[in-house]
């Protein structure tokens, strides 16, 4: 069992939620991501979503966008994913996914990128735009390296396509609240709980976390009481914009409820 897996495991045995956090890789620089996430994982983030930044992001909305921006604009790269996976996970013990498109893990080199990955302390990597028709390589290689492989079910998948992701997916499958961008929303949409239905009647047993539009702790409590756990995002990215490590910490704690 990996050990995004584990910590799923441990909260449900427990009756407690669990919180996925997103933040992107070196917003607004390197150094100052690394202690933001740092913050974010010692603050009751039980897993972190360390975010690529990419220069056509198709699923993002527009806190995250100009976040990545700025971090594309400071000098930030790809290789240096690595680097920042290693620094923070040398001061947490909090599993950290990377969530990236495909396209630069394809330049950089499928194997390479996971290689990488690996001896940087990474658990494994979220795919958003990644089908599972046009993973092969990747399965073969997560599988070989123990790595987590993290597929999107969304509200518009067929039962036969949830069922195939659910197969593949290693760690949790990531449902997808609406077919919109990231981004808090006030509501959260209602096909969130047809999606986790649909991975349930798959395999009750796969874990399933739901993201986007999640903004409030009730929210976070909402998702929890029918998946098992609820990734937050945006809410993170614009907290630290507005107040630094000292809101970004206020934050975290009210949402894990901690």
């Amino acid at each position: 069992m990996s050990r995004v897996a584990e910590i799923f495991e441990s909260h449900k045995s427990n009756g407690k939620p669990t919180l996925i956090g997103y933040f992107p890789a070196g917003f607004p620089t390197f150094d100052e991501s690394i202690e933001a996430c740092v913050a974010m994982c010692e603050s009751g983030v039980d897993i972190l979503e360390l975010g690529v930044p990419y220069s056509d992001p198709v699923m993002d909305g527009q806190v995250i966008q100009e976040a990545t921006e700025l971090a594309l604009a400071n000098g930030f790269r790809l290789s240096q994913i690595f680097k920042l996976v290693n620094e923070i996970a040398q001061r947490v013990s909090t599993p950290i996914l990377v969530m990236t498109y495909w396209n630069p893990v394809l330049q950089y080199g499928v194997r390479k990128f996971a290689e990488d990955l690996k001896a940087s302390g990474g658990a494994g990597l979220i795919t958003p735009d990644l089908i599972v028709d046009e993973a092969a390589l990747w399965l073969d290689v997560s599988e070989e390296l123990d790595l987590d492989r993290v597929f999107l079910a969304t509200p518009s998948s067929a039962q036969a396509r949830v069922d195939r992701t659910v197969e593949v997916s290693k760690g949790f499958v990531y449902a997808v609240s609406t077919m919109g961008i990231t981004g808090a929303r006030e509501d959260l949409d209602r096909k969130a709980r047809e999606v986790v239905s649909k991975v349930r009647v798959s395999n009750e047993k796969q874990n399933v976390a739901v993201g986007i539009g999640i903004s409030t702790a009730a929210q976070v409590a909402e998702v929890n009481s029918y998946a098992d756990g609820a990734i937050v995002g945006s809410v993170f990215v614009r907290a630290y914009s507005n107040g630094g490590l000292t809101e970004l910490k206020r934050v975290t704690l009210e949402l894990s409820s901690k």
